[in-house]
């Protein structure tokens, strides 16, 4: 196993020297850029543009500035960005917690959930319960992020006054831990409705088809009780597709945090890269392009190490 996961680790490096390769190029390529606003604006004249082009270092070729990008980077530098002159690193971290706070809410409540509808619209197969579990997780899958975002806002902030419309905490009040939680219901809500309905649909099919195996009528022929021979036996095995399902998309929390944050105000990762990437802040958004391109190669590892903590069959080479 270790010699795997070290494996893993060096092939993880030219994978995201090669993503960061293709987002750097798709980034200086799209239209517009951090001297938009000047280009446009006739009042500045072209001289003026072109020396603030060579200060933040565009008016080098393409490869020359990723090269220079890569080194810096290399040595833990993110850039500066060139919208407010803040190290992005800093800028960045200063936006991890609300981040986090979002995304690890969003995915509890999506996992327990998601684990708890798909075993029980399992063993109670084409019922009503499994019925009206599938007929909801179809809505959830189908209704986009920001529309069903919207929604919310509208009944449970504006019509019924329970919750707070964005934000993270409430201007000008005392910041408290209940005050935290009132905030980050809504979005934590909203972007796990998503993920808990797809997964509860895995977890549902998976443990179907494994309560269909032999080694799971055995269980039951040896008397063991049927709590016993679902979690120990059906669910583990059903479980390891399952793994793999959440580990490529645990990192697309982010994306639809993206617009999650952006729908309900919320001062974290992505709307500092929504931000960025309206404005031409090409360090800023390379800073995160990096780092969820890193979580998505770290979260398949972890799927990995997980199949052989599941199923002792499983073995790496």
């Amino acid at each position: 196993m270790r010699d795997y996961v070290v494996k893993r680790l060096l092939q993880a490096g030219p994978l995201i020297l090669c993503i960061s390769v293709v987002c750097f190029a798709l980034m200086h390529l799209a239209p517009g850029g951090p001297l938009a606003t000047l280009e446009n604006n006739p009042d500045v004249r072209p001289e003026d543009v072109a020396i603030k082009r060579k200060l933040l270092g565009l008016d080098e070729p393409l490869p020359v500035q990723y090269l220079i990008w890569l080194k810096r980077t290399a040595t833990g530098d993110l850039g500066t960005s060139f919208v407010t002159g803040e190290p992005v690193l800093g800028m960045i971290l200063g936006r991890v917690p609300a981040t986090l706070e979002l995304m690890l809410t969003a995915f509890a409540i999506a996992l327990s959930l998601g684990l708890a509808i798909g075993i029980a619209g399992a063993l109670r197969r084409a019922g009503a319960l499994d019925y009206a579990v599938t007929f909801f997780a179809f809505i959830g899958i189908s209704i986009p992020v920001f529309w069903l975002g919207l929604i919310a806002q509208i009944v449970f902030a504006v019509k019924l006054g329970w919750l707070p419309t964005s934000g993270r905490l409430t201007v000008g009040a005392a910041p408290s831990v209940g005050d935290l939680v009132l905030h980050l219901i809504l979005p934590a809500t909203v972007l796990s409705l998503l993920y808990l309905s797809s997964w509860s649909r895995y977890v549902r099919s998976s443990l179907i088809e494994a309560l269909g195996q032999d080694y799971v009528r055995t269980a039951r022929a040896k008397g063991q009780r049927e709590r016993v021979v679902v979690l120990r036996h059906a669910l583990r095995n059903a479980l390891i597709p399952f793994v793999t399902v959440v580990a490529l998309q645990v990192p697309s929390l982010f994306t639809g945090a993206v617009i999650t944050e952006a729908v309900f105000g919320w001062p974290g990762m992505g709307s500092l890269f929504l931000d960025g990437v309206e404005k031409g802040d090409y360090p800023r958004s390379m800073g995160i392009l990096l780092i969820s391109s890193s979580l998505i190669v770290l979260f398949n590892l972890i799927a990995d190490v997980l199949y052989g903590v599941l199923d002792p069959r499983i073995r790496y080479q």
